[in-house]
């Protein structure tokens, strides 16, 4: 599928998961940023992978999109797959740069920066404190260094928005010699809150309702991040993408008496206590059945398991709520964001039950229709629902990093 375009430059982001790979194709028209192409390689490891390719047309023209099956079942194969239909993507244009998201960039939690072999040594040395993400984002890289050996590539980096948090928010309540070893609370979905901040800043025009504002990731992975004049304070997440909210398949905070304890009883090793932690647990461990809202939305009233794990996961996202508010010492404007947080009034509405004393109250009607303001005519705190675009944050870093390498 590839780009008709008057522009000869584009640049590619790159979104590696565990079991997924996203990927997209910006036109550069006037140092802007366009999708023109979104590529995606699903139920990687498994016998249904397929390549999903969607070129998104000019105006309304709507999408068009091509699946076709992948034999390859590894994340190097798969790459490798992806990389040749994203040069097929692009024809004759210019690629002028490539993004990769990394959701840890290690101790020192450095800034987005182009890739180069000291930064990949300080990566793979970071990798023992993020071994279900980071390896196989540097697996995604090294095939797309070969692949795209004259392209200059870049690293962006989850944890880097939130490298001015407070040093309180930073530390964990153990010996401090584990803080010189790197454990110590990061953040995550910053590229998410990037994006959401600067989407806040062109659309919010009242300066005050920007002093004081909570991001609400919902997704498979949820967090939230407590933001102050533009600089974030707090965040749900910590020292890895377990903590805080209850997620799909990731507990959040969990008594650390009860880990002990579950390992203990079924004899897990390290390894198999993390497949545990990320895969078994959340919204599908408590249900049983599934971790997808949606399904259980369509069963909670007949399905008591399917109920308790709506219920916890909105009574879990309502105490991290109230933690955000809580640091920031108030709340001008909430943000939801993420396939949950953009989708589901169900979920924002119990999640923002019994928030009214402080001045936070829905407009049911537009709650349920997700406009992009959700909140009462009369509420003080503005409610907004905004889609969240990590993509095109990564190509516009590219574009920022590329031109000051020139």
């Amino acid at each position: 599928m590839a780009v008709n375009s008057r522009s000869n430059s584009v640049v590619i982001a790159v979104n590696g998961g565990s079991s997924s790979i996203k990927a997209a194709m910006f036109r550069v028209d006037a140092g802007v940023p366009r999708r023109v192409v979104s590529v995606a390689v699903d139920r990687l490891g498994t016998a249904g992978a397929r390549l999903v390719t969607t070129g998104h047309g000019n105006g309304d023209a709507p999408p068009k999109q091509q699946a076709v099956a992948l034999k390859q079942r590894s994340m190097t194969d798969a790459a490798a797959a992806l990389a040749a239909e994203l040069r097929s993507a692009a024809a004759d244009s210019r690629i002028a740069g490539i993004g990769h998201r990394l959701v840890l960039g290690g101790a020192t939690s450095p800034d987005h920066q182009l890739l180069n072999a000291a930064l990949l040594k300080k990566l793979r040395a970071a990798s023992r404190l993020d071994s279900a993400h980071l390896p196989a984002e540097l697996s995604l890289i090294s095939v797309f260094q070969r692949e795209f050996r004259h392209v200059a590539q870049v690293a962006c980096l989850d944890t880097a928005f939130h490298r001015d948090l407070p040093r309180v928010a930073t530390l964990l309540p153990i010996p401090g010699r584990f803080e010189r070893a790197g454990l110590r609370r990061y953040g995550f979905h910053g590229l998410s809150y990037e994006f959401l901040s600067a989407e806040l800043s062109r659309v919010e025009r009242n300066e005050r309702q920007r002093e004081r504002v909570v991001y609400a990731h919902l997704g498979s992975g949820a967090s939230m991040a407590a933001v102050k004049n533009g600089k974030p304070v707090d965040t749900t997440m910590g020292f890895s993408p377990l903590s805080g909210l209850m997620m799909r398949t990731r507990p959040g905070d969990l008594d650390a008496g009860a880990i002990v304890e579950i390992a203990k009883c079924e004899k897990l090793s390290h390894t198999a206590l993390s497949d545990f932690l990320n895969h078994g647990c959340g919204l599908a461990g408590v249900s049983g059945t599934s971790g997808d809202i949606r399904d259980l939305l369509r069963r909670r009233s007949r399905d008591r398991a399917a109920c308790d794990a709506i219920d916890l996961f909105c009574w879990s996202a309502r105490r991290q709520l109230g933690a955000m508010i809580a640091s920031l010492g108030g709340i001008d404007t909430l943000v939801f964001a993420g396939g949950v947080g953009e989708h589901a009034g169900a979920i924002r509405a119990q999640i923002c039950a019994n928030f009214e004393k402080l001045g936070i109250t829905l407009d049911r009607r537009a709650n349920l229709g997700n406009r992009p303001v959700i909140s009462g005519s009369n509420s003080p705190v503005t409610v907004r629902v905004i889609p969240t675009d990590e993509e095109v944050m990564i190509a516009r870093h590219v574009l920022r990093l590329i031109r000051g390498r020139r």
